[in-house]
């Protein structure tokens, strides 16, 4: 584990891996650590407006998340997202994985996940859990238009597209789930710590 001071007030902790970061993330919930904000990514942790970082770089000091070797259990609701699997990506997916598309869908509907962090635009969550245990590429060239709601995936994650914008996911399938709603006094549907569970719909 690495601690780095981030201007005057901040720290970032840099991890091996996802489920490490997971475990830093969960731990400083657990403790309440003092905080504005507490930011997990997919080898980081950033704690934002701290008021002593002596104090929590020597509390961090302590913590040994890199000594786990699984990643902690999600404690947050379930949330189901329904999904047509009619992606122009399936195909290549199944490919990849040597199985047919009928077991992709399988193997992605079978497990329950959970959302490791957030980013890349507001709302897009990376899922990940046992079922996707194999990586998959991104796409060699983005695409310029992905549509709102289509389900991707890239590397060990799974995530929806919360809006229209250019990415380069695999795409598998697509779902009318509202991801993003500044309305709502908890704009992200699925937030770090989600459990997440995809559900397969007619087309």
């Amino acid at each position: 584990m690495r601690l780095l001071r981030v201007g005057g007030d901040s720290l970032l902790v840099e991890v091996s891996d996802t489920a490490a970061a997971m475990r830093v993330y969960d731990e400083a919930l657990r403790r309440e650590v003092e905080a504005a904000d507490v930011v997990p990514a997919a080898r980081t942790v950033l704690f934002a407006g701290v008021p002593d970082l002596a104090r929590l770089e020597k509390e961090l000091a302590e913590w040994e998340p890199e000594q786990e070797t699984t990643p902690p259990a999600a404690q947050g609701p379930v949330v189901e997202v329904p999904t047509v699997y009619d992606g122009p990506d399936l195909d290549s997916v199944a490919r990849h994985w040597a199985v047919t598309t009928r077991e992709v869908v399988e193997r992605h509907t079978s497990q329950e996940m959970f959302v490791a962090f957030c980013g890349f635009s507001p709302g897009f969550a990376y899922c990940t859990g046992p079922a996707t245990t194999l990586p998959v590429p991104r796409l060699a060239e983005p695409r310029t238009r992905v549509p709102a709601g289509a389900v991707g995936l890239a590397d060990l994650f799974t995530g929806v597209y919360p809006s229209e914008s250019p990415g380069g996911w695999q795409l598998i399938g697509r779902t009318d789930l509202v991801l993003w709603d500044e309305r709502r006094e908890q704009p992200a549907t699925l937030a770090p710590g989600t459990r997440v569970r995809f559900v397969e719909v007619p087309r």
